[in-house]
């Protein structure tokens, strides 16, 4: 069985027309002025791990379009009795679901209820896999201050490796013609990740990451992660801190973002997360709209 039509599981095999349709529809999209696109329909939160951003983003998009949201956790559901993703699925199908926004701490699982589950599906962050719509909301937030995405050159800084946010913006910077320069240490970055799409680059310095850049993209970077790696801390901030000095090392128009949760004094200082170049609260906001697009496109209403 494939996967519903309107199901999004990645940007991989998401052709680029496809994401510049639902990128265009999302710029028709306002919370401020509700539209009932979604009238009377069912969008179920499937969260299987802690969200903030993407969870309350997905909430308001579905009710300024019209649809009721039902919110579903690990905790406190069949869920922590040991009931099945795929029994899961088939309860929330039955009880009526019409889309089913799912995260989940395993790669794939959106994947495997979009072949089973006769309803759309979208993922909203699969293991270490992929997050879709952290990616379309990016590269709508890179429009809106950018005009295109073709030609620009992207830093993308921190830990690679272990981000699905990254991955989801390989792919889809790649294929809207921006040259991906990814930037950290060995352990975080590892020569395996230009596997991921022909054309990527890896530098160790963030010099020369930031040379000629136009948008600098940080990522998280967590310190049990850190420590567990025996990479010093100290000499993670040292190297690969962002910083006002370094935000001047790349085009004098360059933007700063950041997919969150940001963590001030070890990816980057206040000052930057503070500064006019940061589009970091930009990005929380762009959610709503792109996640609008996203559910009406799911329903069949992007038009």
């Amino acid at each position: 069985m494939s996967a519903a039509r309107g199901s999004l599981l990645g940007i991989e095999h998401l052709e680029a027309a496809e994401i510049l349709k639902i990128l265009k529809f999302a710029r028709r999209m306002n919370p401020d002025k509700p539209r009932p696109l979604l009238k009377g329909k069912r969008v179920v939160l499937l969260f299987y791990e802690a969200s903030t951003r993407t969870r309350s983003s997905f909430e308001i998009a579905a009710k300024s379009l019209g649809a009721y949201t039902v919110l579903v956790q690990a905790t406190g559901s069949s869920i922590e009795k040991g009931e099945s993703l795929l029994d899961t699925g088939y309860t929330l199908r039955a009880v009526g679901a019409d889309a089913i926004v799912i995260r989940h701490p395993n790669a794939g699982a959106p994947h495997v209820m979009a072949q089973h589950i006769d309803v759309p599906v979208i993922n909203a962050g699969d293991g270490l896999h992929e997050h879709p719509t952290q990616a379309l909301l990016d590269a709508y937030t890179i429009l809106r201050n950018k005009k295109k995405i073709q030609g620009l050159q992207i830093a993308i800084i921190g830990d690679i490796f272990h981000s699905r946010v990254a991955r989801s913006a390989c792919h889809l910077l790649s294929k809207l013609g921006a040259k991906v320069i990814l930037c950290g240490p060995p352990e975080l970055v590892p020569e395996v990740a230009t596997t991921l799409v022909p054309g990527i680059r890896i530098t160790r310095h963030v010099e020369d990451a930031l040379r000629g850049t136009d948008v600098i993209m940080l990522l998280r970077v967590q310190q049990e992660r850190l420590a567990g790696l025996k990479i010093n801390i100290a000499e993670y901030i040292a190297r690969y801190q962002m910083t006002p000095a370094r935000v001047k090392m790349a085009k004098k128009d360059a933007i700063v973002m950041h997919p969150g949760p940001i963590i001030r004094g070890l990816e980057l200082t206040g000052e930057v997360a503070d500064a006019q170049q940061s589009r970091i609260l930009e990005e929380v906001r762009n959610g709503v709209p792109v996640r609008m697009a996203i559910l009406a496109r799911a329903l069949g209403r992007m038009r």
